[in-house]
């Protein structure tokens, strides 16, 4: 008898731990799976909510593409190299004459031939285990592609874009670049700058503590930042010199910079064939040739800046020579008139139409920055010819630019005042460092 308890004791705490390490194997199962899925979640994260709404019973409802968040998962990806929107298409299990169908209807509201590696596109289930009902694709900030793969339709939509007046400023410590950059503006804001003020500053020859502000449109998407708009104002202080002003005017005869008077901010020529670039090299006519190793006088500004970077030309024009030769490597000269010619070598290729005879605007791209010719770095030799002999572009001066008629002054000056006022009312003060800092009112 006392036998068969024992026999009855050791079954049943051999069943019970048999029931517990299989309840931990199945723990262990399902913990497995919920990892898998929180990863697979890191990798392709939850596209961001859109704005709340309310629905009949008052609560608060969240929608993404029209779709309720609450009900429906979102998985983001990119378009991976040499995949075809077809070949993504399929494998989200959609059968080959779905696809074909899906293709043709997409091919009236997208172009096919911007589909892109590297591209974001959204995954979106309804029941994760079973196929996406959806999938969005996004191109640009500004507008998505929404395939509805439930009613087989593909729609473009818009995504609603508001624009709001801003401002920055700054004081210039070390580069000017570097100080905008280090207060958080976008290359694109940096790039109409110098845009607006380079008709009267020398963005080479700037001095610390030089001060600077800006009025700029700023653009948003579902309240993030997509890109700059018209910079509005701009204003410029260097030590010693005037207080320089430049405000954007536009209507349907007159578009541009125009300083106070009225005057157009565009001087005859461009400072600098290259936005971004730093002076290598300056006009010298006893240089010593770092290559050559002899002096060789330099009868030109050495602008360098990474492969590919744009060249612009100075003043309109007329292409005269786009060729290679000797070492002067890929180059294009310039005649602006009878008494200026630019020339800009050593490029890595020419921008498309830029041949003998073309006419080219101030501005407009004409090469990119390469080092062909006799050249010890990716940089662009810039040549200013006057009545035919090289000069030092840097130390002409041109007249200035004919004022608007007095018909148009007047609103003008009607129109930028309230941006001047705005630039005006930007103060600097010294904060807890001793560091000038912006104040705007």
């Amino acid at each position: 008898m006392a036998g068969q308890n024992k026999l009855r004791v050791t079954l049943l705490r051999t069943f019970q731990g048999t029931l517990i390490v299989g309840l931990l194997l199945v723990n262990i199962y399902y913990a497995g799976k919920l990892f898998n899925l929180f990863e697979r979640q890191l990798e392709t994260p939850v596209a961001a909510p859109a704005p709340t709404s309310n629905n009949d019973t008052g609560i608060s409802v969240q929608y993404e593409y029209g779709f309720p968040t609450s009900r429906y998962t979102f998985f983001e990806q990119k378009v991976k190299p040499n995949e075809f929107l077809s070949t993504l298409l399929e494998n989200t299990g959609l059968s080959k004459q779905k696809v074909f169908d899906i293709i043709q209807k997409t091919k009236r509201v997208f172009d096919l031939r911007t589909f892109r590696a590297g591209k974001r596109y959204d995954l979106i289930y309804e029941d994760i285990c079973k196929a996406p009902i959806a999938m969005v694709y996004k191109p640009s900030i500004y507008d998505y592609i929404k395939f509805d793969f439930k009613d087989n339709t593909v729609q473009k939509i818009t995504r609603p874009l508001k624009t709001r007046v801003e401002s920055t400023s700054g004081i210039v410590r070390g580069s000017l670049w570097q100080s905008m950059e280090a207060g958080g503006n976008s290359w694109e804001l940096i790039s109409l700058m110098e845009e607006a003020l380079g008709w009267a500053v020398d963005f080479y020859h700037i001095n610390e503590g030089d001060k600077y502000k800006l009025i700029y449109e700023q653009k948003y998407v579902d309240g993030k930042k997509a890109g700059i708009g018209r910079l509005l104002g701009a204003y410029y202080k260097s030590k010693g010199q005037e207080d320089t002003y430049s405000l954007w005017y536009e209507n349907e005869k007159y578009k541009g910079y125009y300083d106070l008077t009225g005057h157009a901010a565009r001087s005859r020529f461009l400072k600098s064939p290259v936005k971004f670039a730093r002076i290598s090299s300056r006009y010298n006519r006893h240089r010593f040739h770092p290559i050559l190793k002899r002096r060789r006088p330099h009868l030109g500004t050495d602008y360098a800046a990474p492969y590919g970077t744009p060249i612009l030309a100075v003043g309109d024009g007329i292409v005269t020579i786009a060729t290679r030769r000797g070492g002067n490597g890929r180059y294009v000269k310039i005649k602006h008139d009878k008494t200026y010619q630019t020339q800009y070598l050593h490029m890595s290729r020419f921008a498309k139409g830029i041949k003998r005879g073309a006419h080219v605007r101030q501005g407009q791209v004409i090469g990119y920055i390469g080092s062909s010719g006799l050249s010890t770095g990716p940089h662009v030799c810039f040549r200013f010819w006057k009545n035919g002999r090289q000069v030092n572009h840097l130390k002409l001066h041109f007249p200035a630019s004919k004022p608007l008629p007095p018909a148009e002054k007047e609103d003008f000056l009607c129109t930028s005042k309230p941006i001047v006022q705005m630039l005006n009312d930007i103060h600097f003060i010294k904060d807890h460092q001793g560091v000038l800092a912006q104040n705007s009112n």
